[in-house]
């Protein structure tokens, strides 16, 4: 649980961190729309190099904690990012938090509280072996979901993009439990390749949700599609189950949890 809320740590101060970079990598007048020299003026700054190695320790922990929690306790730890970041936007943004948003912020921590009195270990079982395939065509299921949902009205349109980014996170969280080691042996494991291009069109899609529309209907989406699939799935195909008799406080925790990040949803992408 530790590593799980090191993560969420970690991608909450990172995306302000990068925020506060693009800011600063800006021209003066350049508009909204996407400048494809942004991502090179940015880089060269301290702040947004320290925020991708947040990024990739956050990545690291997140490994370590789908190794040995449920899938439903990592994935909600992961949305509480949404509080980390919104208590440093306050502070180093300067963007003023409201008494229903530092509310939002105390149930978060009291959902994660529930959560981690609640949780059992990880659970043992690995699945069937069409579960690999299936996270497999889900991925890239999401893919054609992100190309058709390019025509749709802007809020409709980053709504189900951040879906379709969050199912694809939440296929890497399903597919790191099916992978067994580092070894030539899983290079036959289609986890492997559904872990790849879940993360890689995740990334693709929620890129695209945030250039135009909605952050608020995209990162809600997004927190949807990363919680409630992966959390079944441990349930039901991997043997996830909570300590004896709690169960009802795991649900309840992963609600409040959830719902809470849902209310800080606007902090998915600080705004420029």
């Amino acid at each position: 649980m530790v590593c799980a809320l090191g993560a969420a740590v970690c991608f909450g101060t990172a995306s302000v961190l990068q925020a506060m970079a693009a800011r600063a990598a800006a021209r003066p007048g350049g508009g909204s729309g996407v400048d494809p020299g942004l991502f090179l003026r940015a880089v060269r700054q301290w702040r947004y190099l320290a925020g991708l190695g947040l990024d990739a320790v956050g990545f690291v922990l997140q490994i370590i904690a789908l190794r040995h929690l449920p899938i439903y306790a990592v994935g909600a730890a992961l949305a509480a990012s949404l509080a980390v970041t919104a208590v440093v936007a306050a502070r180093l943004l300067r963007t003023p938090l409201s008494r229903l948003e530092w509310a939002a912020v105390g149930v978060v921590c009291a959902g994660l509280l529930m959560l981690g009195l609640a949780s059992g270990e990880e659970g043992s079982g690995t699945g069937t072996p069409a579960l690999g395939w299936g996270l497999l065509g889900v991925a890239g299921l999401v893919l054609v979901v992100g190309a058709a949902a390019g025509h749709l009205p802007d809020r409709s349109r980053a709504l189900v993009l951040g879906l379709a980014a969050g199912t694809g996170f939440g296929v890497v969280e399903v597919a790191v439990r099916l992978i067994d080691s580092v070894s030539l042996e899983e290079l036959r494991n289609p986890a492997l390749y559904a872990l790849l291009l879940g993360g890689a069109a995740a990334f693709l899609l929620l890129t695209s949700a945030l250039q135009r529309g909605s952050v608020t209907a995209a990162t809600a989406g997004m927190i949807l599609g990363e919680t409630i699939g992966p959390a079944l799935v441990g349930v039901a195909w991997l043997g996830d189950r909570t300590r004896e008799g709690l169960t009802w406080l795991a649900v309840a925790g992963f609600a409040v949890a959830v719902a809470g990040s849902l209310a800080l949803s606007r902090f998915g992408e600080p705004e420029a």
